[in-house]
């Protein structure tokens, strides 16, 4: 290893510190590489680092696994399983840059607006699957699910309890935001949910109803403003404006049908 050079060393010294320091050994990170060289073994030091990058690479595959369980991600709903030809351009790009995950440490929402079966679930989905493997956490529940589960929290005297819980997650994707329950509780219990992560941690939310259309959620006008502004203030918004995914299948399978139909007859 001298022969490379002190600089190299220096910088493999640097490195494997910053692995065990990663690893929590404070002692190990600023002892092990100088304590080497000094004892003339500078050439064990990129053993002991390829040890370490071995160490991190299994901690990380062992943490994916952990967030995998907990995200309660829809398998299969990836982005390499999206369709994103289907999407304008600017959409398509905009997906592939927000899966690099930078707007979770920005504490930014992701608004995915457009009617059934136009992807936006599922795009969602994939951003999750991405953060996932960068190893952040991320629950994802359909709304109603969500704010049935505070519900039940809030008549426990347990709410803030639960809401700490998910303070836990980096994301949080709450799917179909539409279809909840309109009532005083429900929406309640929803509005303090968007007030806490507010400012504070990520949410990905995906809905049919446009923002002139919450006051079908929320009822209350004040209100209804109030949550408009929590997530846009900080937030991406896509709008899948395409035909319906099924639809089109749909419609191309009835056509091969109808296809086969004719060519038959004939």
């Amino acid at each position: 290893m001298s022969a490379v050079g002190p600089v190299a060393r220096d910088r493999v010294a640097e490195r494997i510190a910053e692995r065990l320091a990663i690893f929590r050994l404070p002692t190990a990170a600023a002892e092990m590489a100088p304590r080497l060289i000094a004892a003339g073994h500078a050439d064990a030091l990129p053993t002991v680092l390829e040890v370490c990058e071995l160490e991190a690479e299994e901690r990380h595959d062992r943490r994916v696994q952990r967030l995998r369980r907990a995200a309660r991600l829809p398998p299969g709903k990836t982005l390499a399983t999206f369709d994103d030809t289907r999407l304008p351009p600017a959409l398509a790009r905009k997906l592939k840059e927000l899966a690099q995950g930078q707007f979770v440490e920005q504490c930014l929402n992701v608004l995915a607006f457009g009617l059934p079966g136009t992807g936006k679930s599922h795009a969602a989905c994939a951003l999750g699957h991405a953060l996932v493997e960068a190893g952040r956490a991320v629950f994802f529940t359909p709304t109603y699910a969500l704010v049935q589960d505070l519900l039940a929290a809030k008549r426990d005297l347990a709410l803030s309890r639960a809401l700490r819980k998910l303070d836990h997650f980096d994301a949080l994707i709450l799917d179909d935001l539409g279809y909840v329950q309109q009532g005083p509780t429900e929406t309640e219990v929803l509005f303090t949910l968007m007030s806490e992560r507010y400012e504070r941690r990520s949410m990905i939310i995906t809905s049919n109803l446009v923002f002139s259309q919450w006051d079908q959620i929320f009822k209350n006008p004040m209100t209804t403003a109030s949550a408009i502004d929590r997530v846009v203030h900080h937030s991406v918004i896509l709008e899948f404006d395409v035909p319906s995914y099924r639809t089109e299948k749909a419609q191309k399978q009835k056509r091969g049908v109808t296809t086969k139909k004719a060519q038959t007859e004939d």
